[in-house]
């Protein structure tokens, strides 16, 4: 991200391939056509998720997927951080480079996984990202460069573990298509389970309990500026 202006720069925390278009992909896809210029991180390249496949194979693989898909979303711009999948912890190297990206980056929006979700390595990018926000904008941390950075709004999105109160119901209606689309490229994640069935059952059950679209996204609330900034979510 290094053109354009604040307002419309966005980071999507990930921490497995896959999670992101689970989660939010049809968010991401809306604002890649409303102009929004969108980094997705992924935290880990998922190569834990085999008996019979190496890691380092399966690393390639998910990444090469993550790739494909977030290219049907209309984002180019990725950053894998090959951090182990199953074992992510709280740690000061995880915290600097996150706070470091986030400065850099100076995204307006973050999306990542919700305060309730119970599987760990979700539950602890979300711990981390938070965290890297709040030392991100304040003038501490010198060894987190360039200079504070404050987000304005931060969204906690949901997969397999619900937002108990969701604070916020995004139509993704007409990029659900799209959404879909992007899933289908991580084919080494569909083998054996039909997430895309899936998902598309939990978004239209949020849509008829939330809203009056076909298709919605929930979020959690995890800091917001100003909700009615982006016509998106009026």
């Amino acid at each position: 991200m290094v053109q354009g202006t604040t307002a419309n720069r966005i980071l999507v925390f990930a921490p497995h391939p896959d999670d992101d278009v689970l989660g939010c992909g049809g968010s991401i896809a809306r604002h890649v056509e409303e102009g929004a210029q969108i980094k997705i991180v992924y935290l880990t390249s998922g190569e834990s998720g085999s008996l019979t496949v190496s890691k380092a194979e399966l690393a390639g693989l998910r990444e090469k997927e993550a790739l494909a898909a977030a290219r049907v979303l209309g984002v180019n711009d990725t950053e894998f951080l090959r951090w182990p999948d199953g074992y992510l912890t709280i740690k000061p190297e995880y915290l600097i480079k996150l706070t470091s990206l986030i400065r850099a980056e100076k995204p307006h929006r973050i999306y990542l996984p919700h305060s309730q979700d119970l599987v760990p390595d979700h539950l602890v990018t979300h711990q981390l990202v938070v965290e890297a926000m709040r030392r991100s904008a304040g003038p501490w941390f010198q060894e987190c460069s360039p200079g504070p950075w404050s987000v304005a709004t931060a969204l906690g999105y949901e997969i397999w573990s619900p937002i108990l109160n969701p604070g916020l119901a995004l139509d993704i209606s007409s990029f659900m298509d799209k959404k879909i689309a992007a899933l289908r490229e991580h084919r080494s994640q569909l083998e054996g389970f039909r997430y895309d069935d899936a998902i598309t059952a939990l978004n239209r059950y949020r849509a008829v309990m939330n809203s009056s679209y076909m298709y919605c996204e929930c979020f959690q609330l995890i800091k917001i500026q100003a909700v009615t900034d982006n016509p998106a979510y009026e």
